[in-house]
């Protein structure tokens, strides 16, 4: 009946917060005392509730009870299913109370309030430096220990990053999953995608400091950059003569090969 009046009569002595079953009161009080009775019977591992307790050990046994009535793609925890089934409904019920932006789960709304609030829990133990993911701070911490936990299956290149290794993948399966509204052609990187845009739109981001000249490519940028300051890294490997552009280094090339490189 509860649920239909509202009425919340166990209040935690600790925080004040109220409960409408006494069940769930017990439960919330593990969060304060630290108490974690229930343990997992494959490794030892300890919970605060039941409930836990069940969906973790399915890590160790692989059961997938629950399934999603779209694609019937299943999962180990109910929470994952409806997380999942909101890809299919379209559902935001989560909202942003500063800009009104809606997101499919709590942990999404959670990292973007971050954005507002400048926040940074996650800090990096060997530097210091830190993020306001969990996901970019994991992602950092490979480039102090090296590891690169992403293996091409076609090739054997490993990658530390996740987002570096689906865009190699794409270069084994041609897949171009990013397409212009305008034109219809297609991109395997969204990068490739937004500088091809500004051949429709005229859009030149980039603004020389020196001459205010503007261009579509940063690359195109710190190349102009060098009429300026006279840089030349390109270096031929016979003679050492150097040039501005990797092209005219090509070009020379040929005058010692006799043949394009």
């Amino acid at each position: 009946m509860r649920a239909h009046t509202g009425e919340k009569p166990y209040r935690c002595e600790e925080c004040s917060k109220q409960f409408s079953r006494l069940g769930t009161l017990k439960i919330h009080m593990h969060t304060h005392t630290g108490e974690r009775p229930y343990e997992c019977d494959y490794c030892g591992k300890r919970f605060s509730q039941q409930s836990n307790v069940e969906d973790y050990m399915r890590t160790h046994t692989g059961e997938r009870p629950y399934e999603c009535e779209y694609c019937n793609k299943r999962f180990s925890q109910a929470a994952h299913l409806k997380a999942h089934v909101r890809t299919h409904t379209g559902e935001n019920p989560y909202r942003c109370e500063a800009c009104c932006k809606q997101f499919s789960r709590l942990g999404i709304l959670q990292n973007h309030m971050r954005t507002h609030t400048d926040e940074k829990p996650y800090r990096c133990e060997a530097c210091s430096k830190q993020f306001a993911k969990l996901s970019s701070l994991k992602k950092h911490m490979r480039t102090h220990t090296g590891e690169k936990p992403y293996t091409c299956e076609e090739c054997n290149k490993q990658f530390s990053d996740p987002t570096h290794f689906k865009r190699h993948t794409r270069t084994h399966t041609g897949e171009k999953p990013y397409r212009c509204e305008k034109c219809s052609k297609q991109f395997s990187q969204l990068t490739n995608l937004k500088r091809h845009i500004r051949t429709h739109t005229g859009e030149k981001p980039y603004k020389c400091e020196e001459c205010s000249k503007q261009f579509i490519q940063l690359s195109n940028l710190k190349s102009h950059m060098r009429t300026h300051t006279g840089e030349t890294p390109y270096t031929c490997e016979k003679c050492n003569k150097s040039y501005r552009h990797s092209r005219s280094l090509r070009a020379h090339m040929k005058t010692h090969i006799g043949e394009s490189v």
